[in-house]
């Protein structure tokens, strides 16, 4: 099995190194991006064609469970 391709979604800077700085130090796993809202994590999610999206339900504009919807719309394979 290749790389885990991880796309972090998260408003809070902090959580979204912490989270990086974890997933960097497992083997077969990338952080390939990252989204400080939903809007941009659904833009990055489809240029950027992660394996998996680290999605935060809680932030600003559009929540991680409306860019959860918006994803599964056009990227069911996430």
């Amino acid at each position: 099995m290749g790389t885990i391709r991880i796309l972090i979604a998260d408003d809070h800077a902090i959580v979204r190194k912490g989270l990086r700085t974890l997933i960097t130090s497992e083997p077969g796993m990338e952080v390939v991006g990252e989204a400080a809202d939903g809007i941009e994590a659904v833009q990055k999610a489809r240029s950027l064609q992660p394996d998996v999206v680290l999605m935060d339900i809680s932030m600003p504009g559009c929540g991680g469970i409306e860019a959860t919807r918006r994803l599964k719309e056009s990227r069911p394979d996430i």
